[in-house]
């Protein structure tokens, strides 16, 4: 029988999340996303990482306090499903920032910068929705 996926498992198995493993592995966040949560994670794409001006993700990978201080906003403690996310304005980060969530044409957007593109991606400790932006805290 197969062991239920974490979310660290899930993003790993989905090539759309390559960048945003890596970043997970090198910030030293994987144990912690590995653990029992459970977490939401507003997963930037690839994509989304590509759309930071250049050389961004690389300063980012050799400053790991940077780092991990974008990754933890990207984090909501619980496990907050799409059909919960809709009814809320904004929701505090694990790195202790809060992330406003506004409902406008049928999309959810974070800090009306990042359109959630996917949702619901279960894992056995939390959920995956992806986004189209990379959310950088204050």
């Amino acid at each position: 029988m197969d062991q239920p996926k974490t979310i660290v498992d899930v993003a790993a198995g989905n090539p759309d999340f390559s960048t945003l493993v890596a970043a997970v592995q090198a910030a030293g966040l994987v144990e912690t996303l590995s653990g029992d949560g459970p977490f939401t994670v507003f997963a930037p794409t690839n994509e989304a990482f590509a759309k930071l001006p250049e050389g961004t993700v690389e300063s980012l990978l050799a400053d790991i306090p940077a780092l991990t201080k974008v990754l933890t906003y990207h984090v909501v403690a619980g496990k907050v499903l799409a059909a919960d996310v809709v009814g809320m304005t904004s929701a505090p980060t694990v790195n202790g920032q809060e992330v406003n969530i506004a409902v406008a044409e049928g999309s959810v957007r974070l800090n009306d910068a990042s359109t959630v593109t996917a949702t619901d991606i279960e894992a056995s400790n939390g959920v995956i929705h992806a986004i189209d932006s990379v959310l950088l805290p204050e």
